[in-house]
């Protein structure tokens, strides 16, 4: 729709929305004041209207009208959140900027909001110091302390041997005992986790102290020592994220071992290659998941997946829906085996960093997930993310709907309890209002999301009534975000701004990220996150200049902190740096979206330049798609899948593009094929994968060397977006 300027906006234009006229006469005389103060279409005036016009009551094309209508000659990249001097001398790199900045930056440094991006460029050319300073803010503490922050190069080898350099070296750590230490941060008696169970939302809060968490976390590091694994033995996790099996997270790495992290919503087939790839030798797990008035069956999938020993949890209280297989052990008789220590300390098991700690997945283009392991440094890596872009701290209150299968279930562990802040587990679907209530019964003040799910929350009005205005931010990563709906989630907790958070689980977590010191502009980033430096490069693979507006595919500098330095199913070397740019003597890291610099120095997400898309959330390659929609039907030749962004902005939707071996089959076939993809990919792959549209082709277009152009192909179905057929 077209908006008008703020200064022709009339009482009967707010009207118009379903205000009364009593009340528009009121808004219009504040709007009248507002802008003769600040203007008709500053920062300023929009900051202003959300202070003193906008609540989270009244209708949201009303808060369109003015944001539109403030804006309407700005130009793109309009700040919708504009940071408080005030309050930015409160964040944790504004106190440390007030405490160091004349230190760190001489005298250029002026106050925490004017020499953000200058302290962002400093940790990037002084890693050594950033980091020693970030570690100690966070309290992390060493069984045996490193020798050094970086070493580049190690002896006799060149930058182009180990791209990354070798962070902390000659240290010992264990990053569950940092979780769970009383230090600066927390007491003991501090709320560690707090959590409701759907279908309980009526009922208070469930909360554990780090006192209670650390006896929890004890109990089971001993019972699992009790199975007689050795030290360094892989362990999978495949339930939802609940106290349980956080408890159970923190307790494998506390006693030494490594988590292999699968998602709750996987198939046995990718369950098993899971397993397989990581070698596990135990995996805990529960009989069933409830979501609303459903019974999901969790346990049998991975006895299909022909599973090692497993640990299982009941879903209702202790008695199963189901027999356990010889061997399997119920949660009950699991820790039954240790309860003599109960209550008794376990002495961590402090690990070289270097060590692994969590294997994670993340698909490439060959079929095969590639298996990511995590290091001790990772989950450092993760917290101080938290601790610097998102502003966690003691006192805090965290909750990101997400499962330990996904890089962001362990980095929500790290970020909230190394920090000292609360984490906030609901136990059932995140889209209704019973998640709504709990946001605000548990005074969540970091509300993590996904773009879907906040589509969903404003199609359902899921958090109509509810009072957010304990969040002081949210976060956002998994998917490429829409202005609309996420003005309108700014617009649930009073303009509280929305920090986009994206990275990879081979990261640890962010490359690119927003800051509380900075404004912060809808669905965009306004910083590569602290010592990560960022390249866009040309059609001929040559990084651009340096804060020169433009778009193509994103390379990073090497030397990222927590960042993988091995793959277990692939060659690390060739997958991240093989044929990369060489840039002031650093060979570059491949990390494969397609991100455009605006002139206003923010930042926006294209999608997948590789053949990998990103669906929900969850990044899938075209391969794997490919190969069960091949086999669909016999009157298919062959097929292409491609995330195509929607013409509105927002995540990718996926688009299969068919060849028949008859060119004559009609419309018609193609709905019902799309029926049959649904049906495929949801039960052998992830059931929460959707095909939103087929599409028939005479032809793929390919390479000389005969390689499918998927990206040709997404170019062309992004142009024809709202066509059915190209």
């Amino acid at each position: 729709m077209a908006y008008k300027s703020l200064t022709s906006i009339t009482v009967s234009d707010i009207e118009s929305v379903g205000i009364s006229t009593e009340v528009a006469s009121a808004f219009h005389r504040r709007l009248k004041e507002i802008i003769a103060t600040h203007g008709a279409g500053t920062p300023a005036t929009w900051h202003n209207i959300t202070n003193t016009i906008l609540t989270p009551d009244l209708p949201f094309s009303f808060h369109q009208m003015l944001y539109y209508a403030c804006y309407i000659d700005f130009g793109p990249d309009p700040p919708a959140w504009i940071p408080d001097p005030e309050c930015a001398l409160s964040t944790n790199v504004g106190q440390l900027l007030e405490r160091r900045g004349k230190e760190f930056l001489g005298s250029a440094y002026k106050d925490p909001i004017s020499s953000f991006s200058d302290f962002q460029k400093f940790s990037v050319s002084n890693p050594e110091v950033f980091w020693k300073n970030v570690l100690d803010e966070m309290n992390i503490s060493f069984s045996t302390p490193p020798e050094c922050i970086l070493r580049e190069n190690l002896p006799g080898e060149s930058s182009l041997t180990h791209p990354g350099g070798q962070w902390l070296p000659g240290a010992s750590i264990n990053p569950a005992k940092n979780c769970l230490v009383e230090n600066a941060k927390r007491s003991l008696n501090d709320t560690a986790i707090i959590w409701r169970d759907e279908h309980h939302d009526d009922l208070p809060v469930q909360r554990m102290t780090f006192k209670e968490l650390q006896e929890e976390v004890w109990l089971v590091a001993y019972a699992l020592e009790a199975l007689g694994l050795e030290k360094g033995s892989a362990i999978a996790i495949d339930m939802p994220m609940h106290v349980k099996s956080v408890v159970i997270y923190l307790a494998i790495v506390l006693a030494g071992y490594v988590v292999v992290s699968i998602a709750d919503s996987f198939a046995a087939g990718e369950i098993s290659t899971r397993l397989n790839i990581s070698n596990a030798k135990v995996i805990f797990t529960q009989d069933l998941i409830i979501r609303g008035d459903k019974s999901i069956p969790l346990y049998s999938r991975v006895v299909e997946a022909k599973s090692p020993l497993a640990v299982v949890i009941p879903t209702r209280g202790s008695e199963f829906s189901m027999e356990l297989r010889n061997g399997d052990f119920s949660w009950h008789d699991f820790l039954d085996r240790a309860n003599s220590l109960k209550g008794k300390e376990f002495v961590a098991v402090e690990q070289p960093v270097e060590a692994f700690t969590n294997i994670l997945f993340s698909s490439g283009t060959t079929g095969e997930p590639k298996a990511i392991p995590w290091t001790n440094i990772t989950p450092l890596k993760a917290a101080a993310d938290a601790w610097c872009h998102l502003d966690i701290r003691k006192g805090d209150v965290v909750s990101w709907p997400t499962n330990l299968g996904w890089m962001m279930g362990p980095w929500l562990v790290y970020a909230s309890l190394i920090n000292g802040a609360s984490m906030a587990l609901y136990n059932g679907s995140p889209l209704g209002s019973g998640f709504a209530k709990f946001v605000q019964d548990a005074k969540v003040t970091m509300l993590g999301v996904i773009p879907s799910i906040v589509r969903s929350w404003k199609s359902a009005n899921s958090t109509s009534g509810y009072d957010w205005s304990a969040i002081r931010c949210f976060g956002s990563t998994g998917e490429a975000s829409n202005v609309d709906e996420y003005l309108w989630l700014m617009g649930r907790a009073l303009y509280k701004p929305v920090i986009e958070y994206c990275g990879g689980t081979e990261i640890g977590g962010g490359f690119i990220t927003g800051s509380l010191l900075q404004p912060q502009s809808v669905a965009a980033f306004s910083t590569p996150a602290m010592c990560c430096s960022l390249f866009i490069l040309d059609e001929e693979g040559h990084p651009i200049p340096q804060d020169v507006p433009g778009m193509g595919e994103l390379a990073l500098g090497p030397i990222m902190f927590g960042a993988s330095i091995t793959l277990l199913n692939a060659d690390h070397y060739a997958v991240y740096f093989k044929g990369m740019p060489v840039y002031n003597g650093k060979v570059l890291r491949r990390h494969g979206d397609v991100f455009e610099r605006t002139a206003k120095g923010y930042y926006h997400a294209h999608g997948r330049a590789d053949d990998t898309m990103n669906l929900g959330g969850i990044k899938v390659s075209s391969v794997e798609i490919e190969r069960l929609c091949n086999g669909v039907d016999s009157s298919i030749l062959e097929t292409a899948a491609i995330g195509v962004p929607p013409s509105g902005g927002g995540p990718e939707q996926l688009v299969v593009a068919v060849v028949f071996k008859n060119p004559s089959t009609t419309t018609q076939d193609l709905h019902q094929l799309r029926i049959s993809f649904n049906s495929a990919l949801q039960k052998k792959l992830n059931p929460l994968f959707r095909v939103s549209r087929v599409v028939s082709l005479p032809s793929l277009p390919r390479t000389a060397s005969n390689k499918v152009m998927r990206r040709v192909l997404r170019q062309q179905l992004s142009e024809n977006n709202q066509s059915s057929k190209i």
